[in-house]
C-alpha cells in the first residue's frame, strides 16, 4: 500500500523547474534512498513529501500515515531544553513527561517520578526511558538549553524529535555531524525500528546499509531503481548511456530535417506542411533539453617534496583546566606519503590533535616536530578559512583575476567552472552558497596553495557521491602526505593507510590499514575463519577456432582504427592545448563574456570525448586480441 502518492507534480523555485510534473509513490515498509547532484531537489522533494511546501501544480495524496521528519534546517522558532523539545513531539503525553523530568532534575520527586500522581506510572516509564535512551545515543544533554547549543547539536535534536515522532520516517541528511559510533547506533536504530523510511545521505556506507530502493534526481525527473545501494551507480550509467543514445538518433534526425527545410520553397507546399510542423515539435523539444551537469574538475598543486620525516610527536599530552584528559602519553612518526586517518567519537579530542600536530596549539606535555620543507593545506571543519561578506571569486584569488595552477594561469572564472559555480554565482557573497558550494569553494581556494602535505578536516560534509568520488581519485593521485579526519567510513577505508583512533581511554590507538581494518583489529574474534571451499577442478581449454570471413573484416578494420586513434587523440589534445591558451587571457572574461563560456564549454566537451575515445580505443584493443588469439 502506497503511503504517499505523487501524481504529475511540479515545482519551480526560480529558473529552471527543479521537479517536472513527476511521478511517485512510496509504499509501506521500503526504505528509500534519494540520490542527486547538489541542488538537484532532494531537500525540495522531501519537504514536498512532509507537506511542509505545496507544489505548484499536481497531486500528493497521503493515506494518513504520520510522518517523523527531520528536515534540512533547523526552524529558528524552536526554544527550550533539549527534553522538552524532543518530548514535544508527543503531545500532551510529552508534556507529562517533560514535567516529570524537570522535577526530577530540579529535585523534587513529589510529583515527577516517584510521585503517586506522577506521570511515569506504568507505560510512562518506558516512553521516558525512551527519550532519553534517543537523546543520550545521539550525544546530547537533555537539560541544555536549545539555543546555547552548535549548529551540529541542533540538527541532533531534529533527529530525535523525527526518530521518537513516528516509526515512519523522511529525513534530509541524518549522519552530518554524527560521530562513526553514532551513525553506527542510528543505523541499528532504523533497521529495527523504521517502518518507512526515505531519506538523503552522502554517506554511501550508510545508503548501502539501509536502502532498498534508491530514486534520482535528475534534471526535474525522478528515476527508480529497484536495487541495493552499490549497484545503483552501474544502473545509473545503463540508463544515461540509453538516454545519450536516444539524444545521438533524434540529433541526427533533427539535422537532417533541418537540411531538408533549408532546400527552399518546396519544403512549404501544403502537403509538406505536417513534415514542417513536425520539425517545429522536434526544434522545441530541443531547446528543452536539459544537458546533464558536468563534474567537478580537481587538480591539486603540489609543492616540491618535503623532507622523509613529516611529523614527529613524542609523549604529548592534552586535557583541560577542570581536570578532564583528552590523551596521554602518545607517540608518533608520521613520513613523507603517509596517508593517516583520525578516529573517535564526538568531543574525543580529533580536532584539538590535529592541531597540536600542526603545531597550532602547544600539548600540555610531551613535543612535536616538523619536517623541512613543508608546505601545508589546510581544509577547515568550520569553514573558518572562507570570509561570509566576500564574493566567490575573491574568496579563492585573494581579489585576483587570475590563479596559477601548476604552473599554468588561469583566470578565477574559469578555474571556478572545474568546481561548477555558474557564472551566475561567481559574484554572490560566501554567505549565500549552500552547504556543498562552500565545500567546493573550499576545495577551490585549498587547491590553489601548493601544497607536499594535505590535512583535511572533515572534507566530505555536503558534497554529492560524484564529487565525493572525484575528491577520492584526486587524493589517491597526490603524491604527498594527508592527513584527515572523517566520519565517512567508505572515504576512510578507500584512502587511509593508517589510523589514530581515540577511543576513550585516554590514549591515541595506532593501528595500521583503514577503518575497517580498525574493526577487525580492535574487536576479539568470536567465530573460526570458515574453511574455504576447495577450487573446482579447470577444464582445459577448447582448441581455438580460425577466424570467420566477417571477424577477418572486423579484425582489419580494428587494425587500421587503431592505427588512426593516436592521431585522433592528438588533435583532440591539441585542441584542449589551445583553448586553455586563450583561456589564460586574464581579459578574455571581461572582454569577451560569451566568448569565454563558449570556449569552457568546449573544454568540458572536449573532456568528454577524450575520455570516450580512450574507452573505445581499451575496447578496440581487447576485441583485437580475442580475434588475434582465433588465428587467421
Amino acid at each position: 500500500m502506497a503511503l504517499i502518492h505523487m501524481q504529475g507534480v511540479s515545482l519551480n523555485l526560480g529558473g529552471q523547474p527543479l521537479l517536472d510534473s513527476v511521478d511517485f509513490s512510496l509504499e509501506a515498509g521500503e526504505r528509500v534512498c534519494l540520490a542527486g547532484r547538489n541542488g538537484a531537489g532532494k531537500s525540495t522533494l522531501l519537504a514536498l513529501l512532509s507537506g511542509d511546501l505545496t507544489p505548484d501544480s499536481g497531486e500528493i495524496v497521503r493515506t494518513g500515515a504520520y510522518f517523523g521528519h527531520m528536515p534540512q534546517d533547523v526552524p529558528l522558532s524552536w526554544n527550550g531544553t533539549v527534553f522538552s523539545l524532543v518530548a514535544e513531539v508527543l503531545g500532551d503525553e510529552g508534556k507529562s513527561l517533560s514535567a516529570a523530568h524537570s522535577a526530577q532534575s530540579g529535585g523534587n520527586g513529589e510529583n515527577g517520578v516517584n510521585g503517586e500522581s506522577g506521570a511515569l506510572h506504568g507505560g510512562g516509564w518506558e516512553r521516558y526511558g525512551e527519550i532519553l535512551g534517543v537523546i543520550n545515543n545521539l550525544g546530547l544533554n537533555p537539560d541544555a538549553e536549545f539555543s546555547a547549543l552548535s549548529g551540529g547539536s541542533k540538527r541532533r535534536v531534529a533527529l530525535a524529535r523525527a526518530l521518537l515522532r513516528s516509526g515512519d520516517l523522511i529525513l534530509d541528511e541524518p549522519t552530518n555531524h554524527l560521530d562513526i559510533a553514532t551513525i553506527a547506533w542510528l543505523e541499528e536504530f532504523l533497521l529495527r525500528k523504521a517502518g518507512t523510511l526515505i531519506f538523503v545521505s552522502h554517506d554511501r556506507a550508510f545508503s548501502q546499509r539501509l536502502a532498498t530502493r534508491v530514486v534520482e534526481i535528475d534534471r526535474g525527473k525522478l528515476h527508480s531503481y529497484s536495487c541495493p545501494f552499490d549497484q545503483y551507480a552501474e544502473r545509473r550509467e545503463e540508463r544515461l548511456d540509453i538516454e545519450e543514445k536516444h539524444f545521438a538518433l533524434f540529433d541526427r534526425k533533427l539535422a537532417k530535417e533541418e537540411a531538408w527545410i533549408r532546400q527552399g520553397i518546396k519544403a512549404r507546399r501544403t502537403r509538406n506542411m505536417g513534415r514542417v510542423r513536425a520539425l517545429r515539435d522536434m526544434r522545441a523539444e530541443r531547446s528543452a533539453r536539459r544537458e546533464k551537469q558536468g563534474n567537478v574538475r580537481m587538480a591539486a598543486q603540489e609543492a616540491e617534496r618535503s623532507g622523509k620525516l613529516v611529523i614527529e610527536a613524542e609523549n604529548i599530552g592534552f586535557g583541560f583546566p577542570d581536570g578532564k584528559t583528552l590523551f596521554r602519553n602518545f607517540s608518533t612518526v608520521i613520513q613523507r606519503g603517509d596517508r593517516v586517518g583520525l578516529i573517535g567519537n564526538n568531543g574525543m579530542g580529533k580536532s584539538t590533535l590535529l592541531r597540536i600536530l600542526l603545531g597550532e596549539l602547544q600539548p600540555l606535555e610531551g613535543s612535536v616536530r616538523h619536517g623541512t620543507q613543508l608546505h601545508i593545506s589546510y581544509f577547515d571543519q568550520l569553514r573558518e578559512a572562507l570570509n561570509p561578506e566576500h564574493t566567490v571569486m575573491h574568496s579563492v584569488a585573494d581579489g585576483n583575476d587570475v590563479v596559477t595552477i601548476n604552473g599554468n594561469t588561469r583566470h578565477v572564472a574559469g578555474y571556478l567552472q572545474d568546481f561548477l559555480f555558474t557564472p551566475d554565482r561567481l559574484r554572490l557573497p560566501v554567505k549565500a552558497l549552500s552547504g556543498g558550494e562552500r565545500n567546493r569553494l573550499l576545495l577551490a581556494r585549498l587547491f590553489t596553495r601548493p601544497s607536499n602535505l594535505l590535512v583535511l578536516d572533515e572534507p566530505t560534509n555536503d558534497l554529492d557521491m560524484e564529487t565525493l568520488e572525484l575528491l577520492e581519485e584526486l587524493l589517491s593521485d597526490y603524491s604527498g602526505t594527508v592527513i584527515m579526519v572523517s566520519h565517512d567510513r567508505r572515504f576512510l577505508d578507500n584512502l587511509v593507510t593508517g589510523v589514530l583512533a581515540l577511543e576513550g581511554d585516554g590514549l591515541v590507538h595506532e593501528y595500521v590499514g583503514a577503518y575497517t581494518d580498525w574493526l577487525r583489529q580492535r574487536s576479539v574474534p568470536t567465530e573460526n575463519s570458515p574453511v574455504p571451499k576447495p577450487r573446482p577442478k579447470q577444464e582445459s581449454a577448447p582448441k581455438p577456432r580460425r577466424r570467420g570471413f566477417n571477424e577477418q573484416r572486423e579484425f582489419e578494420q580494428l587494425t587500421r582504427e587503431l592505427e588512426e586513434l593516436p592521431n585522433r587523440l592528438d588533435a583532440l589534445e591539441q585542441e584542449q592545448q589551445d583553448i586553455e591558451t586563450r583561456l589564460a587571457d586574464p581579459d578574455l572574461f571581461n572582454r569577451d563574456p560569451a566568448g569565454f563560456t563558449q570556449l569552457t564549454e568546449r573544454l568540458s566537451a572536449l573532456d568528454e570525448e577524450q575520455t570516450a575515445l580512450l574507452l573505445h580505443w581499451e575496447e578496440a584493443e581487447a576485441r583485437l586480441k580475442e580475434l588475434e588469439v582465433l588465428g587467421g
